[in-house]
């Protein structure tokens, strides 16, 4: 069921959240009864390291199939459009927020010295795991984040080509045209994947626009973009299946790669590892095929 906060629903439905309770290595004292999430990105770790007892409302991008890599159980949640009045109205003990969280509802908490903790955006796979430790301490769930960041690297790990395999230049197409560039956590992930990314050669600075026809003029060897929709298209649609593109195909292999992976970090890496891991191997398959053809 998807379900908006708001005052009246608060005061009607009494949504109190209950206690969890610690596990092994976790630390003393009272845990955060009602935590509520502003940020998509703290969203999607919140939901891996506490109780669900313990979540009072996760961000309205929780319950939108294109930001969210949450997908079904991000739905079940209750969300907020993060405004002071509907964050205050649910008694929160604990509010994780993001650097464009919004201002007046920050102000709010702290002038009600509402406990609020400020999360960066990590550039890199190390600073993504340390934001998991930083979550996981700040929910009284440390050792669950010990054992998310394990898992993470893990994934990070197997994504890394074996030795001899051939270097391969990428570009991750995001909507509205977007690419990510170098001193970026998607660059990060590309590199120790066995990726060059493709960005800085079309003079990208961390991230920016590139246009079509730098694409066609100079096709990085793997093309990572989501599926294209039906019905009303993105800009990066029209893009996509532009004619002009075709020409280039048997120089750029296309892979599939879903949107909703370039905007976070955490848990959401290991898709991420996984995606460029399947990517690389199928445009290695495709290119030694040519070869013995």
């Amino acid at each position: 069921m998807s379900w908006r906060i708001t005052r009246r629903s608060v005061l009607a439905t009494g949504a109190v959240v209950g206690l969890g309770g610690a596990g092994p290595g976790d630390p003393p004292g009272p845990d955060p009864r009602r935590i509520v999430s502003l940020n998509p990105c703290l969203d999607v770790i919140l939901v891996h390291l506490a109780d669900r007892a313990q979540i009072a409302a996760l961000s309205h991008y929780s319950h939108e199939p294109s930001s969210s890599s949450l997908g079904e159980l991000g739905r079940t949640l209750p969300f907020t459009y993060e405004s002071a009045e509907e964050v205050l109205a649910l008694r929160p003990d604990l509010v994780l927020t993001g650097r464009h969280s919004s201002p007046a509802t920050r102000a709010a908490l702290k002038r009600l010295h509402i406990r609020a903790e400020l999360f960066g955006v990590p550039n890199t796979l190390d600073e993504s795991l340390e934001q998991v430790r930083q979550v996981a301490r700040a929910v009284h769930r440390p050792a669950r984040g010990e054992a998310l960041v394990a898992k993470i690297a893990a994934a990070v790990a197997a994504s890394a080509p074996p030795p001899g395999t051939p270097k391969l230049t990428a570009l991750i197409y995001q909507s509205g045209g977007f690419a990510s560039a170098q001193g970026t956590l998607m660059d990060d992930m590309m590199r120790r994947a066995g990726f060059e990314n493709a960005a800085s050669r079309y003079g990208l600075k961390r991230t920016g626009n590139v246009p079509l026809e730098n694409l066609v003029a100079d096709p990085p060897d793997v093309l990572l973009a989501g599926e294209t929709k039906p019905g009303a298209p993105t800009w990066a649609d029209r893009v996509l299946n532009h004619p002009a593109l075709s020409r280039v195909a048997h120089r750029m292999h296309r892979a599939s790669f879903p949107q909703q992976l370039t905007f976070c970090g955490g848990p959401v890496l290991i898709q991420t590892a996984q995606m460029l891991v399947r990517a690389r191997q199928g445009a290695l398959a495709v290119r030694a095929q040519e070869a013995r053809a």
